[in-house]
């Protein structure tokens, strides 16, 4: 993930308590294409990312959130029109595992909040967060700085102690 991914979670290591943020034992990033398989291929990553680390038993709440937070950047993130040619991809997910948590976060190139205004009970947009929050032991988003442009939004999973 190398510096990149420790600039866009920093918000989220200080919203954290007790935990030294630099000492990630696991990370892993993918960057995902603008388009809906990109759920998909973000789920295969978390599969595959998840059993390297021994933790598989998470897939499924992990999987869920993951695949909510994918949908949402591409549903309501994405700029109009296709990305130009050389641009990075516009979607990326970093997994995180240290200590006795887990984060994932998706970044996305808007910085407008994850649910788009305040959402009603029969308003679709914004039920996808409802999951996340059900789902996760915490999640958030902060817009980022500097020479990234866009948002993080994370979810945070506890691990059972080893």
């Amino acid at each position: 993930m190398g510096t990149e991914g420790s600039t866009v979670l920093s918000p989220v290591w200080r919203g954290l308590p007790g935990n030294d943020a630099s000492a990630v034992s696991d990370s892993a990033s993918c960057a995902l294409p603008p388009r809906f398989e990109a759920v998909r291929t973000a789920r295969v990553f978390t599969r595959t990312t998840l059993q390297g680390w021994g933790v598989q038993h998470l897939f499924d709440d992990v999987s869920l959130v993951v695949s909510e937070l994918v949908t949402n950047s591409l549903r309501y993130a994405l700029p109009s029109g296709p990305p130009g040619k050389g641009q990075e991809s516009p979607i990326r997910l970093h997994l995180m595992r240290w200590g006795s948590r887990l984060v994932c976060a998706v970044r996305d190139p808007s910085a407008d909040s994850p649910a788009g205004g305040a959402a009603g009970a029969e308003d679709e947009r914004g039920r996808g967060l409802m999951l996340v929050e059900s789902f996760s032991d915490a999640w958030g988003w902060h817009p980022l700085a500097g020479a990234l442009h866009g948002k993080v939004v994370w979810a945070l999973f506890r691990l059972p102690r080893e």
